[in-house]
């Protein structure tokens, strides 16, 4: 019967679509009027129609995300003990963030659950022999362990190696060796410094190109940490891009495995004032994630820039994602953006800018020596300070910060953490990339006067 009602109407080409728009709009220029453009060079269209849909872009695998709960390793027996709490209260893999080697396993992973979980071992120095150690561990304990360990991300971010190049590159050899996944690409510092979609798409794949370059056997999946913005459907797209870039390069080096992408909302958009706004903000920045295709999401409590790590933050940003998944049903339905023509047009026209800037810098000297040269960091400044203007200026707009702010909000007894960028005069083989929040001079402003 809905077949014979449809029957009865004439499909609508792009063509009629477009005609009536040009005539809704009295004479004014269609592509002035209506197509826009990103700061990227992305041209978004008012619509979008089968028949001018070429894109045939292979589908992302996704098998469904994955709560994350981050814990940093300070007691291992709290650590312990705060991890088996958030697994019965609905997280599904742990991240632990260890800072040196004297961390005992045995206690740390006492009484965990071994089954349907995933324990990402983030570590923050570099010891072939630490993570060989967890490798025997895990395949003693039967535990699926993930390590995350990023020497160029340390150098990006720190402005030095570990140790060297030569000797941090000589340590992953070694790593290499151990039947454990124990790469990622922490490419989140990319966004929260202010890189836009290109940059970020472009950077992470020579990030990762530097790996397969240097490191004689790769013969496990390499993890993306990635940070998602607030533009709902570009950052759907940019993680469908990642995941079709990577598979590409992948290819040359023989590289049968697919990502892994850990997706966290951004800091930089994040404010100090009327905090619970940021609850909106990482609600949507999840759901991009999510259908994007993300394996696994680990969301930003709403206080996450101005208190130190609390049960009511983790368990309100626990219960985001247990709603977008039970609730909400987004573990439901495999891939749904797919067929999105809108979304597969943005999909391929990052992937094409992305991968032309990803030749440019494998042309002159790869990832590692751009850096060195100074070159990523000051593209991404450019690109930082074009946001920041459009911020200071009220074009890109920030509610309860810099539009609608409430004058009797009082922030400066609540400080557990310094919420701006800190200032460390230190001697740096290379300038370090530093993340910075679009709100910080305003709201440093603000402070003053209460």
């Amino acid at each position: 019967m809905a077949k014979e009602l449809f029957n009865e109407f004439e499909p609508v080409s792009s063509k009629l679509w477009k005609q009536q728009i040009q005539f809704e709009l009295k004479g004014a220029d269609y592509n002035e009027t209506l197509v826009w453009e990103s700061p990227e060079g992305i041209k978004v269209k008012p619509f979008y129609h089968s028949d001018e849909n070429e894109v045939k872009l292979p589908s992302p695998v996704s098998n469904g995300f994955k709560i994350v709960q981050n814990i940093y390793v300070y007691d291992v027996k709290k650590s312990n003990e705060r991890a088996i709490d958030s697994l019965q209260r609905g997280a599904e893999c742990i991240r632990f963030t260890l800072e040196n080697e004297t961390v005992s396993l045995d206690v740390l992973m006492l009484n965990l659950p071994k089954e349907k979980v995933t324990y990402y071992f983030n570590i923050l120095f570099l010891s072939a022999e630490f993570v060989k150690k967890i490798a025997t561990f895990s395949s003693q304990n039967q535990f699926e362990i993930v390590i995350l360990q990023d020497a160029v991300g340390q150098l990006a971010k720190d402005g030095n190696w570990f140790a060297s190049l030569e000797k941090d590159f000589s340590e992953l050899n070694l790593i290499s060796g151990s039947n454990i996944p124990f790469l990622s690409c922490k490419t989140d510092l990319y966004q929260n410094a202010g890189a836009n979609f290109v940059q970020q798409l472009a950077y992470s794949l020579a990030h990762a190109n530097e790996y397969f370059n240097r490191i004689e056997s790769i013969s496990s999946p390499i993890t993306f940490e990635v940070s998602v913005g607030t533009n709902y459907f570009f950052e759907i797209a940019k993680l469908r891009a990642l995941r079709l870039l990577f598979n590409t390069l992948a290819k040359e080096y023989n590289h049968d495995f697919d990502c892994h992408i850990i997706a966290t909302p951004t800091k930089r958009n994040k404010t100090l004032y009327d905090y619970n706004v940021n609850m909106l903000r990482t609600t949507t920045e999840c759901m991009s994630a999510i259908l994007g295709g993300t394996d696994a999401v680990s969301n930003l409590a709403y206080d996450a820039i101005y208190h130190k790590e609390n049960e009511f933050g983790d368990r309100i940003a626990r219960n985001q994602l247990l709603v977008l998944k039970h609730e909400s049903y987004f573990n439901q339905v495999h891939n749904p953006a797919d067929g999105a023509y809108y979304i597969e047009s943005l999909t391929e026209q990052l992937a094409e800018k992305a991968l032309a800037l990803f030749k440019d810098i494998e042309a002159n000297g790869g990832f590692i020596t751009q850096l060195i040269e100074g070159t990523i960091q000051r593209k991404i400044n450019e690109s930082a300070q074009k946001e920041q203007d459009f911020f200071d200026s009220g074009k890109e707009v920030l509610l309860g910060t810099n539009k609608y702010p409430n004058k009797n909000d009082k922030m400066a007894n609540d400080l557990e953490l310094f919420p701006f960028v800190k200032t460390n005069p230190r001697k740096t083989l290379v300038t370090p990339i530093i993340e910075r929040r679009l709100a910080e001079k305003l709201e440093q402003e603000r402070l003053k006067e209460e």
